[in-house]
Formats: structure tokens, sequence, C-alpha cells
């Protein structure tokens, strides 16, 4: 059974960091590319990064290059996703993709607020 559960999430000031990770099992971990999605309140849940299985190959949407990092630990199973420079416009909740399988997380919320 796969499953991919977020944690790290929380509130934080405008300009702060997080770091969430999404821990894998139920699959071959070291196989599948991994994503890391957002929805906001009332909009369409958006592609935020997504990394090859061996992690040498990683793409970003334009509106967090430069701000996020998304990495992978194939040892540990773990996808993590770097925020820094969160902005108020980041606020949302995060969600973790299996980028083959198509299974998701239950996601963990970001709030980026003063």
């Amino acid at each position: 059974q796969v499953q991919l559960v977020e944690s790290g999430g929380g509130l934080v000031q405008p300009g702060g960091s997080l770091r969430l990770s999404c821990a894998a099992s139920g699959f071959t971990f070291g196989s599948d590319p991994m994503n890391w999605y957002r929805q906001a309140p009332g909009k369409k849940r958006e592609l935020v990064a997504g990394i090859s299985s061996s992690g040498g190959s990683t793409n970003y949407a334009d509106s967090v290059k430069g701000r996020f990092t998304i990495s992978r630990d194939n040892v540990k199973r773990t996808v993590y996703l770097q925020m820094n420079s969160l902005k108020p416009e980041d606020t949302a909740v995060y969600y973790c993709r299996n980028g083959r399988l198509g299974s998701w997380g239950r996601g963990t919320q970001v709030t980026v607020s003063s």
C-alpha cells in the first residue's frame, strides 16, 4: 500500500523558512520521480517542484524558482522541500505526489503571515 506522509508545515513570518518532508512507503522509492504540489484556498492545485528518481534533475514553478529547493534521500525514502524567503502568497496546503503512480499524501498546511 502506497503511503506518503507530509510534515514540517506551520506558521511562519514573511521572509522566513520552512523545510517540508514527505516520508514514502509501499513502493520502490528510488525508482520513481516525486513532486510537490500546493493548493491555496479557492485556487487549483499547482505543481511547485519535481525531482527525478536519482535526484539528478529538478524543475520548479516560476513563482518559486530561486527560493525553493527540492531534494530527496533514497536511503531514507524521503523527499524534501526547502522553502526560503517565504511570501504570504506561498500560503497553501502542500502535497507530496508520486510522479509515476499518481498517489497523493494528505498534505501539510503552510501559512505565511505576520
